[in-house]
């Protein structure tokens, strides 16, 4: 029996080819045109969107206004003296009335002042962020450190220099730089994580509230005020461990972009959370100048708008200018502006499974195909090696489509095997995987059909198996 794969006018087949980079290539089906004339939109294959304000401000002494470098100098000036002077980590103590005591007590810290006893740390050891404060070091990351304060207080020397004081102040008194070591209850590994990286190379940390869903873990990481404390330690051990994974040098990825899962999260009316939500706020927009390129909100819900009201007095213009708010059905298509698809995680469209099998970073390129509405499209994917296995993972963006999985033998006499029946996808569908071992030479071929008015965006890439590597 001859097997046939029927063609209507305006479909589209887009033969899968592996591509030397590991770069999206864009293709659009479904226009209609002349007989003659490609179903190809003639324009070059597009980039991923990405906003226009994202790619992180240059730390480059050369690429600095002219204001922007003489405050730089000036903030360096300011911080040399006040580390060689002993005077940067001074207290304010309230004065003393005069007894024969206090003035011995004065006395002796003079003395001990002059002696180079008094300074609080070793001059040469002042570090943020693994990265030596005095000037004349010549560390190579201190102007990329020095700007996050700068363009955290609009480049006025002064308040950054007090905001950099307190910051270093604060991580002595509660003892920062040695948190990454300490041990947390384990159930806080469900509220976040790191995986991946964006299209900038930024690290990508996820923050997923709907774990506090749980009312004994609500409880037992919010009820009590030594437990929000321990809280906040854990989620400045959380930046200080994305921070470990920045290249704090000009030219370096030194930012981090923060994904918030409001998915079940509990909301605005328990008051604990309100509580810790603002210290953390708080403590990260104080402590952690600009290391956070965006913080895009996922699964919003509509009491979040309540919350970011609540909050907003308390931001900053620069801090609210990176933030992205996405509802519950735009997530996928919000992530993908910033994330390649393979680097998002499963549960949230994407390619990312953990512990893969099947894929690794160097496996199947992403391939990008617009399917214009009401059209049809075709993936075909060679399976030329009889016994070889071949593995694929497929999304659209909103679905709302039909699709089905065939394969096509070469032999025109066999029959076409059915892989995956067709089927209408819902709008809220995740990304499909699935695998074919092939008894005889052929293609497997995905049809995706767009009845919708809307356009549609196809994410895809296959890998080929052979018998060897079973």
């Amino acid at each position: 029996m001859t097997a046939e794969v029927m063609a209507q006018e305006e479909t589209q087949t887009a033969e899968v080819v592996a591509v030397a980079e590991p770069q999206k290539e864009e293709k659009v089906a479904g226009e209609n045109v002349e007989p003659k004339e490609s179903s190809l939109d003639e324009k070059k294959p597009e980039t991923v969107e990405k906003s226009s304000s994202y790619k992180e401000e240059s730390n480059f002494l050369s690429d600095l206004k002219e204001f922007e470098r003489k405050a730089l100098i000036e903030f360096k000036s300011k911080l040399e003296e006040a580390i060689l002077g002993g005077t940067l980590f001074e207290k304010e103590e309230p004065k003393k009335e005069a007894s024969a005591e206090n003035e011995a007590e004065e006395k002796n810290d003079a003395e001990e002042k002059k002696e180079g006893k008094n300074v609080e740390v070793e001059k040469n050891d002042v570090c943020l962020w693994g990265v030596p404060l005095l000037p004349s070091k010549g560390a190579e990351g201190i102007d990329v450190v020095l700007l996050k304060f700068l363009r955290a207080r609009e480049f006025r020397v002064s308040d950054a220099f007090e905001m950099l004081k307190k910051t270093l102040k604060w991580r002595k008194e509660s003892n920062i730089d040695s948190l990454v070591d300490e041990v947390f209850a384990s159930d806080l590994a469900s509220a976040a994580c790191m995986s991946g990286v964006d299209h900038e190379g930024h690290p990508v940390c996820y923050n997923i509230f709907g774990a506090f869903e749980s009312e004994e873990l609500y409880q037992k990481t919010f009820g009590t005020e030594e437990k929000r404390s321990e809280f906040l330690r854990w989620r400045c051990q959380m930046m200080e461990k994305g921070i470990q994974k920045l290249n704090l040098k000009p030219g370096g990825v030194s930012s981090l972009l923060q994904i918030n899962d409001l998915k079940n999260s509990p909301g605005i009316s328990n008051k604990e959370l309100r509580v810790a939500t603002k210290q953390t706020v708080a403590i990260l927009q104080d402590n952690y100048p600009e290391m956070v390129a965006k913080n895009i909100f996922i699964n919003v819900p509509f009491w979040y708008y309540a919350l970011n009201a609540l909050l907003s007095p308390f931001l900053t213009q620069r801090t609210k200018s990176k933030i992205v708010v996405a509802r519950p059905n735009k997530v996928t298509e919000t992530l993908t502006k910033y994330i390649p698809i393979e680097e998002i995680p499963v549960q949230y469209g994407g390619f990312k499974r953990e512990n893969d099998a099947e894929f690794s970073s160097q496996d199947g390129a992403v391939s990008e195909l617009i399917l214009k509405a009401g059209s049809t499209a075709t993936v075909e994917i060679p399976a030329l090696e009889v016994g070889n296995s071949v593995c694929w993972d497929l999304t659209v963006l909103g679905w709302e489509v039909s699709y089905k999985e065939e394969f096509v033998p070469s032999d025109e006499g066999s029959y076409t095997v059915i892989v995956q029946k067709g089927k209408k996808m819902g709008s809220q569908e995740g990304p499909i995987r699935n695998t074919f071992r092939n008894n005889e030479a052929g293609k497997v071929v995905l049809t995706i059909e767009n009845n919708s008015n809307k356009k549609k965006r196809v994410l895809y890439r296959y890998k080929n198996t052979t018998k060897s590597s079973f």
